[in-house]
């Protein structure tokens, strides 16, 4: 005894819902079709990076300068850090540092008291005056260092090495080609081991860094004549350039 009319199956309706029924069925459960996932592969782009450097001997040392001195009053620490000031930059000009490569960083007033008395009184006054020299004859490093301490400077610091603009681009460029030479030899490799073939670039960005190497001080300052002949290596500086490049897959 059949409980289903034959005449109820043949209803064009019920034909279309029992197909599509089938079809949720067995995307629910069935195996993955091939060729959906080979079109999710191929739609996905190769992304590679790659390195370079390149390094150069700086020729350009900035340096931080510093002078302090104390008066019993405010007029006289002024007077005597504007004399210290003046005979500093004045020996920087003999040594070929222009006015516009001395910038002066930072400058600071400082009371001093007496805590031992009644109401903390001011015993004097202390002033520290700080420039930042930029030194374009390397040449010239140790000879200023030397210079800059029996023209009174009390501190010498922060001593940095650079390249100049155009040559730091000109290595940046060098880094830069040797970066995106092994971006693409690394992403031909990698394709021709998967079987596929590398379309148009569609997405490329990069880093910079620059890494200066360690600077060596010999001989500290302070001593007699001898041993203030200070020996500061500017050593080298790198440059280094990160690429990632993405590839179409084809």
């Amino acid at each position: 005894m059949s409980f289903v009319n034959k005449d109820f199956l043949k209803h064009p309706l019920t034909l279309i819902f029992a197909f599509f029924a089938i079809l949720f069925l067995y995307s629910k459960f069935g195996p993955s079709l091939p060729f959906s996932v080979l079109s999710q592969q191929k739609g996905t782009p190769l992304v590679v990076e790659g390195t370079g450097s390149a390094t150069a001997v700086p020729d350009i040392a900035k340096i931080s300068i510093g002078i302090e001195e104390t008066g019993s009053s405010l007029a006289s620490a002024q007077k005597l850090i504007n004399q210290k000031s003046k005979t500093l930059t004045d020996a920087l000009k003999t040594l070929g540092v222009g006015e516009k490569d001395t910038k002066t960083t930072n400058y600071s007033v400082y009371p001093e008291y007496d805590y031992r008395s009644p109401g903390s009184t001011i015993t004097g006054y202390r002033i520290s005056i700080t420039y930042e020299v930029k030194i374009k004859d390397i040449e010239k490093v140790n000879e200023i260092l030397t210079k800059v301490t029996e023209a009174g400077a009390n501190t010498v610091s922060n001593i940095s090495f650079e390249v100049n603009e155009e040559t730091k681009n000109k290595l940046l460029g060098e880094a830069r080609e040797e970066a995106v030479g092994k971006a693409r030899e690394k992403a031909q490799s990698l394709a021709k081991a998967a079987g596929v073939r590398l379309g148009r670039i569609i997405n490329i960005s990069e880093s910079q860094g620059i890494t200066p190497r360690p600077i060596t001080l010999e001989k500290g300052i302070g001593g007699t004549p001898e041993e203030t002949q200070v020996q500061i290596e500017p050593g080298e500086t790198e440059l280094s350039v990160m690429v990632t490049v993405s590839w179409e897959i084809r």
